[in-house]
C-alpha cells in the first residue's frame, strides 16, 4: 500500500505539492526525493530554556538546540521530529588512566581521588551532530539535537542521572509542541518558534544518548510519543555496582560516577568550578560510597526504574545480551515494567556488544506508527526480536516475547571436583565443601579453559547431544564462608569446551561465555547494608545472572564458575583469601526452553 499524507499543512498555508510531503508503503515512511539532498536543508541553533537552575548563576539553564529541517517546511509544512540529546557532541576528557580510580587495593578501602581533568570543548554552530540526520531527514522528519547540561554550548553542570537531566529534554520537547521557552540566543529574549513541527516527538540514541530518551519519558512529556533507547544505562547503581559490589564496567576498570562527570564536563569553563564543588565533590564522592558499594538514596534517585509512572512513550528497547559495559539488565528491566504497565513495548537483542540498534525497518515501523500516526499494525508485530547465533543484526527471528514464554527455570545441584571440573546435575549434589584461593593475576578465561585450578571452582553438565536454548535470567544461591572480613565473588556461566579460535564478529563474545555475575558477600541480606565477614561463618547469598538468549549448541557442556577477584571488573585485592563453597547449600537455576525435559534429553 503507498500513500501520501496529507494533512501536513498548516491551517491557512499555501497548498504542499505531493514532491514535499512525506509518502508510506506497507507501513514504513520512504525517502522524499525533495528532502535527500543537504542543498534542500535549513540548519539553525538555538536556546530552550528549562525549569532549573544547576550552575549557580541564578538564572534558569538554557539548552543547546540544533534543527535540520527540508525547506519545504518554510512554506507551511509540518513534521515529526526524532530527537536525539547528548553529553558528547563537545568533546570528552578521553581516555587518560589518570581520570579512573585505582583498583589495586583491598576491600573497603578507599584510595585518593583520580586527577581532575578539564574536557576540551570543541564543536561549531550552528550543528551540534549529523547524527540521525540523513537516515530520518529524507523519511519527512525533522531531526533535533541537544547538548545535555553542562556540556558544550548548555548551560547548568551534568548530574549523571539527576533531575536536570530528565528536565533538559522535557523543557526541548515542550518547545517542539508550542511552549514558548525557545530563544535565539544564550543570553537574550528574542523568541524561536518551532512552527515546522506537528508537536509529535521520537526519540533514539545509544549508550548515554540512549539513556536520555528514557529520562525524558518518565517525566509523562506528552509530546514524547516513541523512544528506542539503544544500549541504555538505567541504572547508575547496576553500572558501577553489582549487590553491593564495587564493580567497574567492561573496558573501564576503575570508572565510577565522579569519574563519567570529569569526562562529559564540557560546558562554559567558568562555571565548572561551581559544578565540581556542588555535583562531583559534595554530592557524588560523599554518597557514591566506594567503601562498601552498598545501595542507598543517592543511588536510588538515578535510578529510572524508580521513576516510570509517569512514562506515556512506546517504547522499542535495543540490546546485546554480550554487552559487558552496559549490561543487558539494563534493558530488560524496564522493557518488562513498561510491559507491566500495558505501554507498547518491543525488543531487540543481538548476540554482540555495546551497542547496535535494531533494523532501520523495525525503527522506522516504531516512528512511522506513533509519530504519523500511521495504522501499521506494529502493535500486532511479534514483541521479542532476537538475532540467532551466527545470523546478521539485520535478519533477527521474532519471539512471541523475552524471555521465551517455553522458557521454564531448571535446578541444577553441584558434585564435587570444582578445583578440577565438579558435575552440574538435576540430581542432588554433594555434601561437600571445596576451597578456592583468591588470586587476581589470572583472568577469567585462563580460569575456564586451565584443567586445574586452586584459583576457582568449575561444574559442568555432561556433553549435550542436543542444543539447549536458555532464555531469560539464570540466578545462583550460593553458601560461602571467607578467610577475610570481605572478598568478591564472580560467577560466570560459560560453554565448554572454549574454542580456541572463537570465531569472528560476535561469535568471538557469545562463543563461550554464557553470561556472568557478581556480587559482594557482606551483602548477603541487603544491597543496602554492609557486614565484616566472621571466618568460619557460612554466609547465603542469592542474586541474578545477567539475562542472556543463547542456544548452547550440542557436543558443549554448560559450566559454571565460581571465582573471587575478576581482573576485568573488580577491585584488585592482595591474593591468599580462601573462600570455601558448601555444595550441597548451593544451585543454579537455568531458564531453559522446554524445561527439565529438554535439558534431561539433551544430557542423557
Amino acid at each position: 500500500m503507498k500513500y501520501f499524507l496529507l494533512s501536513l499543512a498548516l491551517s491557512g498555508a499555501v497548498a504542499i505539492d505531493a514532491q514535499n510531503r512525506p509518502f508510506f508503503e506497507n507501513g514504513e515512511a520512504q525517502i522524499v526525493p525533495a528532502f535527500s539532498s543537504p542543498e534542500n536543508w535549513i540548519r539553525e541553533d538555538l536556546w530552550v530554556e528549562t525549569e532549573f537552575d544547576t550552575d549557580g548563576d541564578g538564572k534558569l539553564d538554557r539548552m543547546h538546540v540544533d534543527v535540520t529541517r527540508p525547506i519545504a517546511t518554510n512554506d507551511g509544512l509540518q513534521l515529526p521530529v526524532i530527537y536525539e540529546s547528548s553529553p558528547y557532541y563537545a568533546g570528552t576528557a578521553g581516555n587518560d588512566r589518570d581520570l579512573f580510580w585505582n583498583v589495586a587495593h583491598e576491600i573497603g578501602e578507599v584510595p585518593a581521588p583520580p586527577k581532575h581533568v578539564e574536557v576540551v570543548r570543541r564543536g561549531q554552530r550552528p550543528i551540534i551532530s549529523n547524527s540521525q540526520v540523513r537516515t530520518w531527514v529524507p523519511r519527512g522528519y525533522v531531526v533535533v539535537h541537544s547538548s545535555s547540561p553542562g556540556t558544550g554550548l548548555s548551560d547548568g553542570s551534568p548530574t549523571v542521572g539527576g533531575d536536570n537531566e530528565s528536565l533538559a529534554p522535557k523543557a526541548v520537547i515542550e518547545w517542539l509542541a508550542g511552549k514558548n521557552n525557545g530563544y535565539k540566543d544564550r543570553i537574550g529574549n528574542e523568541k524561536v518558534d518551532a512552527f515546522w513541527s506537528t508537536g509529535k516527538v521520537g526519540m533514539t540514541g545509544t549508550s548515554y544518548n540512549g539513556t536520555i530518551p528514557l529520562a525524558a519519558a518518565t517525566t509523562g512529556v506528552e509530546a514524547l510519543k516513541a523512544i528506542i533507547p539503544v544500549a541504555p544505562n538505567t541504572s547508575y547503581y547496576h553500572y558501577y555496582r553489582s549487590n553491593g559490589l564495587v564493580r567497574s564496567p567492561g573496558g573501564y576498570l576503575g570508572e565510577d560516577i565522579d569519574v563519567l562527570y570529569e569526562f562529559i564536563h564540557s560546558g562554559e569553563e567558568s562555571k565548572r568550578a561551581y559544578g565540581n564543588k556542588t555535583i562531583r565533590d559534595k554530592e557524588m564522592r560523599e554518597n557514591m560510597d566506594r567503601a562498601t558499594g552498598d545501595y542507598n538514596a543517592f543511588w536510588a534517585g538515578r535510578d529510572y526504574l524508580n521513576d516510570m509512572a509517569p512514562m506515556k512513550a512506546a517504547l522499542l528497547m535495543s540490546h546485546g545480551f554480550n554487552d559487558w559495559n552496559v549490561m543487558p539488565e539494563h534493558s530488560y528491566r524496564i522493557y518488562n515494567k513498561a510491559r507491566e504497565m500495558g505501554l507498547p513495548v518491543q525488543i531487540y537483542y543481538h548476540q554482540g556488544g555495546h551497542g547496535g540498534p535494531p533494523p532501520i525497518a523495525m525503527m522506522n515501523r516504531w516512528f512511522t506508527r506513533y509519530l504519523f500516526e500511521i495504522e501499521n499494525g506494529v502493535e500486532q508485530d511479534p514483541k521479542a526480536w532476537i538475532v540467532r547465533e551466527g545470523d546478521n543484526r539485520q535478519s533477527p527471528t521474532p519471539y512471541p516475547d523475552y524471555p521465551h514464554p517455553q522458557a521454564e527455570d531448571v535446578e541444577l545441584h553441584l558434585t564435587k571436583g570444582g578445583n578440577a571440573q565438579g558435575g552440574l546435575t538435576t540430581a542432588k549434589g554433594s555434601r561437600k565443601k571445596e576451597i578456592l584461593v583468591d588470586d587476581v593475576s589470572f583472568n577469567g578465561e585462563y580460569l575456564a579453559r586451565v584443567k586445574n585450578s586452586p584459583h576457582r571452582l568449575l561444574y559442568t553438565t555432561p556433553l549435550l547431544n542436543e542444543d539447549v536454548h536458555i532464555s531469560g535470567t539464570a540466578s545462583i544461591t550460593l553458601a560461602l564462608s571467607s578467610s577475610a572480613p570481605a572478598a568478591n565473588l564472580s560467577v560466570w556461566l560459560v560453554s565448554l569446551p572454549w574454542d580456541g579460535e572463537r570465531g569472528d564478529g560476535d561469535a568471538a563474545i557469545y562463543n563461550n561465555i554464557i553470561t556472568r555475575g557478581w556480587a559482594d558477600p557482606q551483602n548477603s541480606k541487603s544491597i543496602s547494608e554492609s557486614h565484616p565477614l566472621e571466618p568460619g561463618n557460612f554466609y547465603t547469598l542469592s542474586f541474578d545472572f545477567q539475562p542472556d538468549d543463547q542456544i548452547i549448541p550440542a557436543g558443549q557442556k554448560i559450566g559454571l564458575m565460581i571465582f573471587s577477584s575478576d581482573q576485568e571488573f573488580t577491585l584488585h585485592p592482595k591474593s591468599g583469601t580462601r573462600l570455601t563453597v558448601d555444595l550441597k547449600k548451593t544451585g543454579l537455576t537455568l531458564p531453559i526452553v522446554g524445561g527439565s525435559d529438554a535439558l534431561q534429553r539433551a544430557i542423557e
